[in-house]
């Protein structure tokens, strides 16, 4: 289903915004709202409450948890959307909406109510490239405990997460990668067939 945002429209139309993001959503278990796509749906409500201004929202989609048999199934999906906050206070925001709704922070890939990444912000490549480049070469056994201390710009594994580009792909199949230079469509291509079988639109 596709997320309706008419209800943001007039509030919106009149305010200035200048810096285009894009934000991943995910859930699967019950937030303090309810199922997770009635977690995403509130959270999105939030967001416009919150002063973003929404673009565009992917489908809703359902894909395995990551890694697999680690827990229940993930409802997944991405909006794009205008801000005037500089990048760490966006990601300010989206912590705080989901400690709203209940986000306990048990581990890395852990089961969550709601999950909200900030995904790219612009073209921007932060902290610097040095950085970028050494999160998205850590050895798996590495991302599963460690977690960065500042914020990553694009995120270090949006390219390899088929749940992230295949809702990115809804809204922006031709949002061009600022570091490797290819396409949601390019990145997505590259991604096991199996995988991406796997991922369903709700």
């Amino acid at each position: 289903m596709l997320f309706d945002i008419s209800q943001f429209a007039m509030k919106t139309e009149s305010v200035y915004m200048d810096t285009l993001s894009y934000i991943a959503l995910g859930g699967n278990l019950p937030s303090a709202v309810g199922r997770p796509e009635v977690s995403l749906g509130a959270a999105l409500c939030r967001l416009g409450e919150l002063g973003f201004s929404f673009v565009a929202i992917s489908r809703f989609w359902r894909t395995p948890a990551f890694p697999s048999g680690s827990g229940p199934d993930y409802v997944n999906a991405v909006c794009k959307v205008r801000s005037d906050l500089q990048k760490d206070a966006i990601l300010a925001t989206l912590h705080k909406v989901e400690n709203e709704f209940g986000r306990q922070r048990d581990g890395r890939w852990a089961s969550r109510g709601l999950d909200l990444d900030l995904l790219a912000v612009g073209d921007q490549v932060c902290p610097d490239l040095e950085t970028w480049t050494h999160w998205r070469d850590l050895p798996l056994e590495r991302q599963m405990r460690d977690a960065p201390e500042e914020l990553i710009l694009p995120h270090p594994r949006l390219h390899e997460r088929g749940f992230v580009l295949i809702p990115f792909s809804d809204i922006a199949p031709l949002w061009r990668h600022p570091v490797s230079g290819l396409t949601v469509m390019e990145m997505l291509a590259t991604l096991p067939e199996a995988e991406k079988a796997a991922i369903e639109p709700l």
